[in-house]
């Protein structure tokens, strides 16, 4: 029991270690809200547009 709550205890503390996002970027998000942002975005615009009878079906 106490070598499973080590464990955890460890990884807590070792997930906590990562660098901070807090600084704002563009927009008062953070830095890595905005690249999650960017990354939508990119993903959206890889889509292939939607032809005219799709559109008409999604009405």
């Amino acid at each position: 029991m106490f070598r499973l709550s080590g464990c955890l205890i460890a990884v807590l503390l070792l997930a906590a270690c990562g660098q901070p996002d807090p600084a704002p970027g563009p927009g008062g998000v953070t830095v890595g809200e905005a690249r999650a942002l960017d990354q939508a975005a990119e993903m959206l615009e890889a889509r292939p547009e939607p032809t005219a009878s799709t559109a008409a079906q999604a009405e």
